[in-house]
């Protein structure tokens, strides 16, 4: 549905420097909140932000070090007073946490918490910190579930389901970004054809071993862009879209802009919803801004297409003469 907010708390993970780990070097290690593409500078933002995209829920990465974690309890606090009980938020962590953050996180709201082990330690997790934090969040009133890259196959997670441990495991499809492609292609992975990000071979032997398990939920990048981003992108641009501005099927506003002054207009009799004045520019429909250029009533123009993120990317500009 697009209707989740993703909210990213400071990029420290308990030390770990997980070859596969996605993020850039703007998020690797840093002491930075980002609300979507938005950085955070007050809590007002993070309530705005969700707001920009009428959010269902919120998914938030983070909690450590100390600091970290408080102010992401400060932040499901202020979600739930802000959207209330039906606002869903889970919680992506690499670090086991203990009993009193796992308190301290339920009583601020939290609904989930999401673990992802260390790759060294799959398949011998059993007697160790991460099965005990799966029991200790459910008795402190959290869902735990785990969430893992798709590395490989690993009959273990299915065991912590059958023993009621956790709820579920996310496998998100193994892949390659601007983070860590260096480090992948060293350890010999390889892109699929045709395919931006996945790596090649490890959805299908994942989906053999573990595939068949009920609460076991596979997400492939496909899926992730083609679905869960692009619809969070058109719920965005429903939100924010002037009357003149057009939201295309990937989410993005197409408008027109021309740097002719805004007195052209008024002598025109344009209706005042199919333009926008700015400081030195006029935003207007696209289509009609094609008409006037065609018509010789405006000399020239562009044909914008952005996001309507909090950056406002623009994605394609089209000159029009």
């Amino acid at each position: 549905m697009g209707g989740k907010m993703v909210l990213f708390v400071y990029g420290y993970c308990d030390q770990r420097d997980c070859f596969y780990c996605p993020l850039g070097e703007n998020r690797k290690n840093v002491t930075d909140v980002y609300a979507n593409e938005r950085k955070v500078e007050s809590d007002a933002d993070v309530i705005e932000e969700a707001k920009r995209m009428d959010a269902l829920g919120s998914s938030i990465t983070g909690g450590e070090p100390q600091e970290a974690l408080d102010k992401t309890c400060r932040y499901i606090s202020l979600l739930k007073d802000e959207f209330g009980e039906d606002h869903h938020i889970h919680l992506y962590t690499g670090i086991p946490g203990g009993r009193e953050n796992m308190r301290r996180l339920a009583e601020a709201g939290l609904d989930e918490i999401r673990f992802h082990p260390p790759l060294e330690l799959w398949g011998d997790m059993h007697g160790t910190e991460w099965e005990d934090i799966l029991y200790i969040a459910r008795e402190e009133g959290l869902t735990p579930a785990f969430e893992i890259p798709g590395i490989r196959a690993e009959r273990e997670f299915l065991e912590f389901l059958d023993e009621g441990a956790a709820e579920f495991c996310n496998i998100n499809e193994f892949e390659m970004s601007d983070g860590n492609y260096r480090r992948m292609q060293e350890k010999g992975y390889e892109l699929q054809d045709g395919h931006m990000s996945a790596v090649d071979g490890s959805k299908e032997a994942i989906l053999d071993e573990m595939g068949d398990h009920e609460r076991v939920y596979f997400c492939t990048s496909v899926f992730k862009d083609a679905a869960q981003h692009r619809n969070r992108l058109k719920r965005m641009a429903r939100n924010l879209r002037r009357p003149f501005d057009e939201v295309t099927d990937d989410g993005t506003l197409v408008y027109g802009k021309t740097y002719t002054p805004a007195e052209r207009f008024i002598e025109l009799g344009v209706p005042d919803e199919f333009y926008s004045i700015k400081s030195n520019h006029v935003e207007v429909a696209w289509w009609l801004l094609e008409e006037m250029i065609e018509d010789g009533d405006v000399d020239d123009g562009e044909i914008v297409e952005q996001y309507p993120t909090y950056d406002g990317t623009v994605v394609e500009r089209t000159p029009l003469a």
